[in-house]
């Protein structure tokens, strides 16, 4: 299939998805794990997986997985039968970007779809995969349909997570048919993945500035996220003296200051990007606040001074002020090298299309990092031209689109059909 049908493909695929979940006003997405939006998005997965003759199940951690099974079994044995994998999530951070997750699954659909064109049967499994609450958009956890595969998650510490209406995972999976008590790794079904290759926009602006369109990805940074709470008194703001007051705004005005200036010197990032006010009231010195640090750093060692330089200067403030400060972490990953070998065999495709292929770092998380531990996987990036993501700004051109799809086609074709 030549690269405009390719490209036609892209687009036709891609419009589908992006019809939903979309706010007509900013542009931005919302498709949180087990909501009507999310539905939606699945409806999509299974009918894209009908078009391209594919078997769809759902685990039982609620990802997705679309079948391209050998007709008669296939002629590789042992860990050469073992699944290639593509794929990434459909759901979104609230009034996220289009394409950060939906256009890995996209791709997986359209290079499937062009190799079955062209008469290609597999002689190992191919499977497109989409991961559930990938963003922890709802329940604040990342990455949780590939952690609890890979058993890195444990399911007690995920199915009693609230989301912001009080409702539970186990809840939630419950009301999507999904039963929690079966949550947690699966062997059965990791045994059948070989390897996993998740194709990403690029979340900045590496492969902008070099410039190249597709880019292969090297390692992902460390990063995590931790909860902050602050309890003061809650009192009237006419009628309370200054020094009478209990304010857990006044610590966490430090917290945020103290993130932004200890990651510079670090050279990390670090973010308080969700607050949560008690009572939320303009006429009443707040009770208590809520809010979460997101941190990330080249390496682990310097998350952890991060860490321990921002917990230090927070428990001063919240002592100086008669504050309660208690820090609970909520998610921690290490350092991830993809997979060497995966690396090289995307550099080639890459290069087989007369395009640069340059590795890069990233500091966001992915399925492809959460499952690295259990399972040989790499990432491949599409160019960002505005750098923008988790916003309505995000973006790709169409034509670096395709090419991303080529390259898996590519990928598939040499390694899986015959």
């Amino acid at each position: 299939m030549g690269d405009g049908a390719l490209l036609r493909d892209f687009r036709a695929c891609f419009a589908g998805l992006a019809a939903i979940g979309r706010d007509p006003e900013t542009g931005g997405y919302h498709r949180l794990a087990w909501t009507d939006e999310d539905r939606a998005a699945r409806g999509w997965f299974a009918a894209q997986a009908a078009a391209c003759g594919l078997a769809v199940e759902r685990d039982r951690n609620g990802n997705l997985w679309a079948w391209w099974h050998p007709r008669d079994g296939g002629e590789a044995a042992g860990a050469e039968a073992k699944a290639l994998v593509l794929g990434s999530h459909l759901d979104t951070v609230p009034r996220g970007g289009a394409y950060d997750g939906a256009l890995g699954v996209v791709a997986g659909f359209v290079a499937v779809s062009a190799l079955r064109r062209r008469g290609l049967v597999p002689v190992r499994p191919v499977a497109v995969a989409a991961f559930a609450e990938e963003e922890g958009g709802r329940f604040g956890l990342a990455t949780l349909g590939s952690r609890l595969l890979a058993g890195t998650l444990a399911p007690a510490d995920a199915l009693g997570r609230r989301d912001a209406g009080g409702v539970t995972v186990a809840e939630a999976m419950r009301g999507d048919r999904l039963d929690p008590d079966q949550a947690g790794s699966d062997p059965d079904l990791l045994d059948r993945l070989g390897e996993v290759v998740e194709l990403h926009v690029e979340q900045g602006r590496g492969l902008v500035d070099l410039p190249a369109p597709l880019g292969v990805g090297r390692r992902v940074q460390p990063h995590g996220r931790w909860r902050l709470e602050l309890r003061g008194e809650a009192n009237h703001a006419g009628t309370t003296r200054l020094g009478d007051r209990r304010d857990p705004t006044l610590p966490l005005a430090t917290a945020i200051t103290a993130a932004r200036e200890l990651a510079g010197r670090a050279g990390a990032v670090a973010t308080v990007g969700r607050i949560l006010v008690e009572p939320n009231s303009t006429n009443s010195v707040p009770g208590g606040v809520r809010a979460w640090l997101d941190a990330r750093a080249p390496e682990d060692a310097v998350l952890d001074r991060l860490l321990a330089a921002w917990r230090a200067e927070v428990a001063a403030a919240a002592d100086e002020h008669g504050v309660e400060a208690e820090l609970t972490c909520e998610s921690r990953s290490p350092a991830v090298e993809l997979d060497p070998g995966l690396r090289a065999r995307l550099a080639e495709v890459i290069a087989g299309l007369g395009l640069p292929a340059p590795e890069l770092d990233t500091a966001a998380g992915h399925d492809a990092a959460a499952l690295a531990g259990v399972v040989p996987t790499a990432m491949l990036f599409v160019r960002n031209p505005t750098g923008a993501s988790h916003t309505p700004a995000e973006s790709a051109s169409d034509e670096d689109c395709a090419l991303g799809c080529a390259a898996l086609a590519a990928l598939v074709e040499a390694w899986a059909c015959r």
